[in-house]
């Protein structure tokens, strides 16, 4: 309903996952739904070794996004032109990793680890893997990978589908914790619900960046607002009463 319209201010936030990196093979896709493209005797490889050479990708990186994916160059999302058997130029993208940590993976597969990572919106996970291979001397693939988190949503709360209800439902206010907020009145209230265009002083915002997540009495979210011309500010997004 009205709350999916909130969604894209969820999808700029960080994201945490966890996955296994499989060392010594590269595949198509980098993960383990394509197809084998090269094998590198990794043997021996100790998770030390892996430790210190996933060090390095902590910060600020650039990748390469997969050619399975669906960044879009000249129009066409890579996904598709994978599927026609072509391979593009890609624009290196930056992208923040906050935190990868590596532990052992399972007992009987020396050459796999446990990855947890904290990351920007936008991190291709799988590159994460293939690039720490790389940098290992040889190759990797991700498999297994599970997002446990997107910004303060953690997996441990989600709710199986079957089991959603009023009960479990929570406020659309949550969904814009993290953006500023600013209580009004019910008369900057009335001007809200219609999409006003509002100086900020009526908001309050000074000079803030926004966007802002308009409250009114009683925890009621009414909009999103965002910096407009000037000394203004505009509806990102109004909620219907």
């Amino acid at each position: 309903g009205r709350a999916t319209k909130l969604l894209r201010f969820l999808s700029p936030l960080g994201k945490s996952y966890v996955g296994e990196v499989v060392l010594g093979t590269e595949t198509s896709t980098l993960d383990a739904a394509g197809d084998v493209t090269a094998t590198h005797d990794m043997a021996g490889t100790t998770l030390a070794q892996v430790q210190a050479a996933a060090a390095a990708f902590v910060g600020d990186i650039t990748q390469i996004p997969p050619m399975v994916s669906a960044v879009k160059v000249d129009g066409r999302r890579l996904h598709e032109l994978a599927r026609e058997g072509k391979e593009v130029e890609r624009a290196p993208r930056l992208v923040t990793i906050s935190s990868l940590e590596v532990t052992a993976g399972p007992s009987d597969e020396p050459l796999v680890f446990t990855m947890g990572v904290s990351c920007s919106s936008g991190t291709y996970v799988r590159t994460l893997a293939a690039d720490l291979g790389a940098a290992l001397g040889g190759g990797a693939h991700l498999r297994n990978l599970r997002r446990t988190s997107v910004g303060p949503y953690l997996l441990d709360d989600a709710v199986p589908l079957e089991q959603v209800g009023p009960d479990v439902v929570r406020p659309m206010i949550e969904a814009v914790r993290h953006l500023d907020r600013v209580d009004v009145d019910d008369e900057t209230a009335g001007a809200v619900a219609v999409g006003k265009v509002l100086d900020r002083s009526v908001l309050g915002v000074g000079s803030g960046d926004g966007p802002w997540a308009v409250v009114a009495a009683g925890e009621r979210l009414l909009a999103v607002y965002e910096p407009f011309r000037g000394d203004t500010t505009k509806p990102s997004l109004v909620l219907p009463a």
